[in-house]
């Protein structure tokens, strides 16, 4: 397996299409020889943890402030995070109902509680620091079309409702009977409802790294790291940082590279491998919101058609849409998709697939006109076990990592980024960090990626189950 690398031209995508000054920036025209604090990846993870990083040590004297440094491979946030959907969207009753199955009811609420926080702390942040995102809280729609794996989600639903799990028992549900009119989805079967948000990503990870520059922080664009060693002196440990401008050296470091976390830390090659996804904006013509007021979307989507095959969408304020997904149309190619860290070019079937899409899919748009006006493709980081990894990395004292948000980053980073930082500067444990107990990283949840990695290389092809997507 090929180490994740970067794709030095990657597709625009419509989040990146108005860049910030601090795009290609430089905070000093070479790197420093050394710093504290080495955060790789200047994404939502990263550029999280910069701001609760220095949230948390606001109080301390000038000289005693961690000196950060932010290295980036290539543009500010031109991975993952500016390539999403722009959902804010926990999931409240579907990967919840699977955690309480496998983990316990517990483990599986700090998860469900955990991500609903999101949508509070991101929209509070927002408006304390009035940060022009256009971030809108409303309802996500989760609607289903096939009448079995409806039921199912419906059984995992009832249980976690019986069990008091909070976030699902504030989510709504609608029947068969109802479920397509209130959606206006062509044959729907079920819909659930919760809170959620959407927002322009690249917007506010642009603002957070703005404020982290402004308070300090040395940030490095066009600055791949290639490789991470310990070195020693008389007097303390460090690590040195390899990129092809120099070498910095660090005390401490947090890896927030999401799907190319292995090309640093190799132990992690199994347990979270890059993913190609596919992402859309389609434009509706004014006339079609003038003739049909009543179909202008205001919430936000999940469209399950199975288990592997859901796409989402949000509405935008301009009324335009970004749809997400198109899966069937490459899902059987695995080479394609799976362990493929370059988002250069989309693939062909994956633009056409977006062609006629709200037509075919909303009730009362076939005369809308609505087209594709652009697709891109961004590489995510999907864990072995659909968990984030957080916390220090299994025999480097000094080397952190948050990584592994298995394309459900959005109602996860904030906060895990919080707790990571606790942990960093504020010296906690993982079980004070806030942080739920299912996404601390650790040997054991690496250990059984690899076997299980292995155990899937000796099956046959043709008996393994489908590739996760």
């Amino acid at each position: 397996m090929s180490k994740p690398t970067l794709a030095p031209n990657s597709i625009t995508s419509f989040w990146r299409t108005e860049p910030h000054g601090l795009d290609n920036h430089r905070s000093t025209p070479s790197l420093p020889d050394e710093c504290d604090i080495a955060i790789i990846g200047a994404g939502y993870a990263g550029a999280s943890v910069a701001h609760h990083i220095l949230n948390q040590t606001s109080s301390l004297p000038e000289g005693e402030k961690p000196r950060i440094v932010i290295l980036e491979g290539r543009e500010a946030c031109s991975g993952a995070t500016g390539r999403n959907g722009g959902h804010l969207k926990p999931d409240p009753y579907n990967r919840i109902a699977s955690l309480a199955r496998d983990h316990g009811l517990d483990a599986a609420r700090e998860v469900a509680e955990f991500e609903a926080r999101h949508v509070d702390a991101v929209a509070e942040l927002v408006e304390k620091e009035n940060i022009d995102c256009d971030l809108s809280v409303t309802e996500a729609l989760d609607v289903h079309t096939n009448p079995e794996y409806a039921r199912v989600l419906k059984e995992g639903y009832d249980l976690l409702v019986e069990g008091g799990v909070r976030p699902t028992v504030e989510t709504g549900y609608i029947s068969k009977e109802g479920a397509e009119k209130f959606s206006g989805i062509r044959n729907a079967v079920a819909c659930f409802t919760y809170k959620a948000a959407h927002l322009w990503p690249y917007k506010l990870i642009l603002h957070l790294l703005q404020k982290a520059v402004d308070a300090g922080v040395n940030l490095q664009t066009n600055t791949p790291v290639s490789s991470i060693t310990k070195t020693s002196s008389s007097s303390e440990e460090t690590w040195t940082l390899s990129t092809p401008r120099g070498n910095i050296k660090a005390k401490t470091i947090i890896i927030a590279t999401n799907g190319y976390t292995s090309s640093l830390l190799p132990q992690y090659q199994d347990a979270i491998s890059p993913v190609r996804g596919t992402c859309s904006r389609i434009v509706v013509p004014p006339s079609h919101y003038t003739l049909h007021p009543e179909l202008r979307l205001t919430n936000s989507y999940m469209i399950r058609h199975s288990d592997w095959n859901y796409d989402y969408l949000i509405p935008r304020s301009d009324g335009s849409i970004v749809v997400g997904g198109a899966r069937p149309a490459f899902y059987d190619q695995k080479e394609k998709w799976f362990n493929v860290s370059d988002d250069s070019k989309v693939l062909e079937q994956a633009v056409r697939y977006f062609d006629g899409y709200m037509q075919r899919t909303f009730c009362g748009w076939e005369g809308s006109g609505a087209y594709t006006d652009r697709v891109w493709t961004g590489i995510m980081g999907y864990s072995a076990d659909n968990l984030p990894h957080v916390g220090q990395v299994p025999g480097s004292e000094g080397v952190w990592v948050i990584a592994g948000f298995t394309g459900h980053g959005m109602p996860q980073v904030y906060l895990s980024a919080e707790g990571l930082a606790r942990m960093v500067v504020g010296g906690v444990g993982f079980k004070e960090s806030g942080l739920p107990r299912l996404f601390e990283t650790g040997k054991e949840r690496l250990d059984r990626a690899s076997q299980e990695s292995q155990v899937a290389g000796s099956v046959p092809e043709q008996k393994r189950g489908s590739a996760r997507l």
